[in-house]
């Protein structure tokens, strides 16, 4: 992740709940659009699955902290 993506995120986490979440569905939408379908439905699919699995309890959130961690190394 680029210092102008992890600016973007640090003021999108400030946000209130509300706003983070039509920022959420705006970045979304943003990827339907893309020019290939495919990663769109694989997207959505995959958002699917993973909030499925967290409202089921097979799956844990990670925090903050670890996911950021994680997003920094790559």
């Amino acid at each position: 992740m680029n210092t102008r993506v992890e600016n973007i995120l640090d003021e999108a986490l400030a946000l209130a709940v509300e706003e983070r979440s039509a920022l959420v569905v705006a970045l979304f939408e943003s990827l339907e659009n893309s020019a290939d379908p495919a990663i769109s439905d694989a997207w959505r699919a995959e958002i699917l699955r993973r909030r499925a699995a967290l409202l089921a309890g097979t799956s844990q959130p990670a925090p903050w902290n670890e996911a950021k961690g994680r997003l920094l190394s790559l």
